[in-house]
């Protein structure tokens, strides 16, 4: 088996027994990719299912001239899974595959085709498409790109620093160079997990990177299919998840701002997110509680508070944690 490896599929799942089957396959059935050297990593998020026995079963009946690896990271959080991910991988490019993304079969060629086409690209998203197990309301489309769907048209795309837009993590490949040069070892945020809903993770890594040399950009050819489930589209579940994606918002605002700068946007944001909140109830009094308004709602929120419940729960407690929203933008001025 050769040792070099151009390009590493990491999928990170938590109780993923019943997904996974159908994402190594498609993987299996990858085409085009005859000239491209890669491998294929799980990593088990302390699942309680069968998804290590899955796993294991593929690889013993493995008859194929990539690999695939199992790792189990027991520390809850999506941003440890990956973590672990990278320090595993082999590849050059790590293309992270969540366990319901289901790719064409173009999916590896058109990733590592990119990566060559655009050698500036530290990152790059996925074009992203849901398949709905039921059909959500008429109005959800307002919210449907937190789900991590991502339809940006068929032209590549680079997101540009001052637009505050980042690709999900759901189809996303990053070289394994940006990953090492820009990410701190102790990120801020870590994920979900044993109940609480604080996310963000991802979009705390790619800040990091692109306030660096690098570019991230939309990959259109590099084509999901997100899996949503019907209880993903109930209150119960929709609205801690806009809560989570609120209250993490201080850190992704804030990594790569200048430290005397800090007051000041903390400030504007505020200003900001009050705003929002008065606009959402003018404009949707009548129908406040409605779903998806009801989540809009949460979302200024809990941006609003971000900043007190990040302090308050002690994720600034640690000096080199906190350190840490500031200074890739510091590293980033030197290179």
């Amino acid at each position: 088996m050769n040792k070099y490896v151009d390009f590493t599929i990491a999928i990170p799942t938590y109780n993923g027994e019943t997904r996974l089957p159908e994402l190594l396959q498609r993987l299996q059935n990858q085409l085009e990719v005859d000239n491209i050297s890669w491998e294929i990593i799980v990593v088990d998020n302390n699942s309680t299912d069968n998804t290590a026995i899955v796993v294991k079963e593929f690889k013993a009946n493995w008859k194929y001239p990539f690999k695939l690896e199992y790792y189990l990271e027991t520390k809850q959080g999506a941003a440890y899974a990956r973590k672990r991910a990278v320090a595993e991988a082999k590849g050059k490019l790590i293309g992270f595959l969540d366990d319901d993304n289901y790719p064409e079969l173009n999916w590896v060629a058109a990733a590592y085709n990119f990566a060559q086409k655009f050698p500036h690209a530290g990152a790059y998203g996925s074009q992203i498409h849901a398949n709905w197990e039921v059909e959500p309301p008429a109005n959800f489309q307002r919210i449907a790109p937190f789900l991590a769907i991502t339809e940006r048209g068929d032209i590549p795309l680079i997101y540009q620093k001052n637009s505050k837009f980042l690709p999900p993590s759901a189809g996303l490949v990053i070289r394994k160079e940006a990953w090492l040069e820009c990410v701190p070892d102790d990120c801020i945020l870590n994920g979900r997990a044993n109940g609480n809903m604080l996310t963000g993770e991802d979009t705390e890594l790619l800040c990091y990177i692109q306030n660096s040399k690098w570019e991230i950009w939309y990959n259109p050819e590099m084509e999901i299919y997100h899996q949503i489930p019907s209880w993903r589209l109930k209150k119960e579940y929709l609205l801690p998840f806009f809560r989570g994606i609120g209250l993490s918002r201080y850190v992704t605002r804030m990594t790569g701002v200048n430290q005397w700068m800090i007051p000041i946007m903390s400030i504007l944001y505020m200003i900001n997110d009050i705003k929002k909140i008065l606009l959402q109830i003018i404009k949707y009094r009548f129908s406040i509680n409605d779903l998806v308004s009801a989540c809009e709602m949460q979302l200024y929120f809990s941006s609003l508070i971000s900043p007190f419940y990040l302090w308050r729960n002690g994720y600034f407690s640690n000096k080199n944690k906190s350190d840490n929203i500031q200074q890739n933008s510091h590293q980033s001025l030197n290179t």
